[in-house]
């Protein structure tokens, strides 16, 4: 029987699912803080959008970039909510933010070159990298500082064969906003050396101490930054796979044919959801937000008053990646509090090499559970 190339045979599946498929398969009470999606629903508003206009016939192809009310949308979100300045026909719609990551990949990264991305960080970048025939380098962050972006590793670390740098903010696992100096350090080093940073910026709709501009916005070099967006995360539409990715017009031009040959376009239903949600009435997302907050300020007490147990503060996501004080592989510690108290965590060594002891805990689950999951976790911890 025929293999599969190197490309396919060498993506794993990450740790997260590993943890979602053992807990299908679990009987009774579960506690799921593994899995970072919002517990609300789609608003109403953006639902009726979309049927009102999948009645109205709007079930046909759309054009490769996408469909010119949705990029029009796009583009004023990002200028009117992050400082981001795109015209419209520098905008792609995509297949979620996933396929907008796929596609910078693969438009910066050539077979053989390098990905650099500081550490703790989500899985998917490497698999991104090995599709694109490049390799991930992982740059630790210190956790002294609670992960926060250090400008000078992650230059120290940028070589002839780095194509790109991404950056991720607010950041998955940690929660943390990165701070505006660094990544314009970054970004000029990058551009030094003619290389791209994708600011995977999913989250910057969920940002609670501080400023929510995007990357593109701090720095003098914005040709040489992709923006990656999405409405999963801040406007509970995981569902819908509606992402976008922004950048220089010349890139988004070739971004766009090659999409010809993958997904062709995003759904013209999600399409027009995207519209309603991004220019409609606000409200529900500003609940959902205050909402978002409300579980983050209740997972750092929660935190705090459970005996050895730490973590950087959540800045932004509905991240807390913490630390158990146990010296033990992450994985066996969250199939413990799987199988023996009835919580489920994802495991910190499926966020690279930096923090392998670690456990995120996803708090995008209502305020009653979160205490419950809490509880079972000071229980098991107090066991282990």
């Amino acid at each position: 029987m025929p293999t599969p190339t190197d490309r396919v045979r060498n993506a794993e599946r990450s740790r997260i699912r590993v943890m979602f498929d053992l807990a299908q398969r679990h009987d009774g009470d579960l506690v799921r803080l593994e899995v970072g999606e919002p517990d609300f629903d789609t608003p109403g508003h953006v639902i009726d959008a979309a049927a009102s206009a999948a009645r109205d016939g709007a079930t046909h192809y759309t054009s490769n970039a996408g469909l010119p009310a949705c990029r029009r949308a796009i583009s004023d979100t990002l200028a009117g909510e992050y400082g981001v300045e795109h015209d419209p026909d520098e905008v792609v719609v995509t297949v979620g933010g996933m396929e907008a990551l796929h596609l910078a990949v693969l438009a910066t990264v050539s077979p053989g070159e390098e990905l650099l991305v500081p550490g703790p960080t989500w899985p998917n970048y490497e698999t991104q990298a090995t599709l694109a025939d490049g390799t991930l380098r992982e740059v630790p962050m210190p956790a002294e500082t609670g992960f926060a972006l250090d400008a000078d590793r992650v230059i120290d670390a940028m070589s002839d064969d780095t194509a790109a740098v991404v950056l991720t903010t607010p950041s998955n696992p940690t929660g943390r906003v990165f701070d505006p100096d660094a990544c314009r350090a970054v970004v000029e080093a990058a551009a030094d050396r003619d290389a791209y940073v994708i600011a995977d910026e999913v989250y910057l709709g969920l940002t609670y101490d501080g400023p929510t501009e995007g990357i593109a916005a701090y720095t003098g070099h914005p040709d040489h930054v992709l923006t990656v967006g999405s409405c999963s995360k801040a406007y509970a539409m995981t569902g819908w796979r509606l992402g976008w990715l922004a950048g220089d017009r010349h890139l988004i031009d070739e971004v766009t044919t090659v999409r010809e040959s993958t997904t062709a376009c995003a759904s013209s239903v999600a399409q027009h959801a995207a519209i309603a949600a991004l220019t409609g009435p606000q409200e529900p997302f500003e609940e959902m937000y205050r909402a978002f907050r409300e579980r983050r300020d209740l997972v750092v007490d929660r935190v705090d008053a459970v005996d050895g147990l730490s973590c950087p503060r959540p800045e932004g996501a509905f991240y807390a990646f913490l630390d158990p004080g146990i010296d033990a592989p992450a994985l066996d510690i969250a199939k413990y509090l799987l199988e023996e108290h009835g919580v489920v965590l994802a495991p910190g060594d499926g966020f690279g090499d930096t923090a392998p002891g670690r456990l995120r805990l996803s708090f995008a689950n209502s305020v009653d559970r979160i205490e419950e999951g809490f509880d079972r976790i000071e229980a098991g911890l107090a066991e282990y």
